[in-house]
């Protein structure tokens, strides 16, 4: 017997509405009013660098004319030398203002409100990318997270996920050993510290094609490795989603 159902009034949205427009919030990056629905100013908004022109292999920002379609996008010349374990990157943002602000008050400072500012607008980049089966945060050691408290990668996968109703797999890939932090390393240093340092949970269940999440891009070497462990388990292609392309 079929159920009548009472269409109920969205009180909750219209609140929310009221409340913006009696208390309107305050931009995230440089504490003026902000917009309506956002929370960024007119100004922050316009200025937002987004990485719309940059090799489909690493993301790396490149001038619109090097686009070629024929080769599934464009690539930049390191990536055609020697191919990344990376299938493809993408990155919604150039790593410069207001990113530059944003980005590390979330990573460093428990700013979880522009975590999900930032991954509210990687949703909103993201929406047509080719979608994988699933998503993997790039996962903190143990350690680094108890000192923390949160893991930026995760923080940044959980509403990503959710919004392009992708499966999500927090716990598939484990760091296996605490390293230095990258950026107190140079690009070669980089790659050594992050040897063997990621490895698939024991009774894991990996689908053929992934998706890494991170906040920040800058020589690829974190993704890199992942990649390799994942490719090492078995997965056939694995991509990457990041928040920001260092360029």
């Amino acid at each position: 017997m079929p159920v009548n159902r009472i269409a109920l009034p969205d009180v909750d949205g219209r609140w929310r509405r009221w409340l913006g427009h009696v208390w309107p919030g305050r931009c995230l990056a440089c504490a003026e009013a902000g917009q309506s629905g956002h929370d960024l100013c007119a100004a922050c908004l316009a200025s937002l660098p987004w990485n719309r022109h940059a090799c489909a292999s690493c993301a790396i920002p490149l001038p619109a004319a090097n686009d070629d379609a024929s080769t599934g996008g464009p690539h930049c010349g390191a990536c055609l030398r020697k191919p990344p374990p990376l299938r493809a990157t993408c990155a919604t943002f150039v790593y410069a203002a207001p990113l530059d602000r944003l980005l590390p008050r979330f990573k460093f400072h428990q700013d979880l409100a522009a975590g999900r500012l930032l991954a509210q607008l990687m949703a909103q980049s993201l929406a047509g990318a080719e979608r994988p089966q699933a998503l993997l945060p790039i996962p903190l050691h143990r350690a680094r997270l108890r000192q923390r408290g949160y893991d930026q990668a995760l923080e940044l996968a959980r509403p990503l996920a959710r919004a392009l109703r992708l499966p999500l797999l927090p716990d598939a890939l484990v760091r296996t050993r605490a390293t230095a932090p990258q950026s107190e390393l140079d690009a070669t240093r980089r790659r050594r510290n992050l040897r063997g340092a990621f490895a698939i949970a024991p009774g894991a269940r990996l689908p053929v094609h992934v998706a890494l999440v991170d906040d920040v891009m800058t020589t690829g070497a974190t993704l890199h490795a992942a990649s390799n462990a994942l490719r090492r388990a078995g997965v056939a292609r694995v991509d990457a989603w990041v928040c920001a392309r260092a360029p």
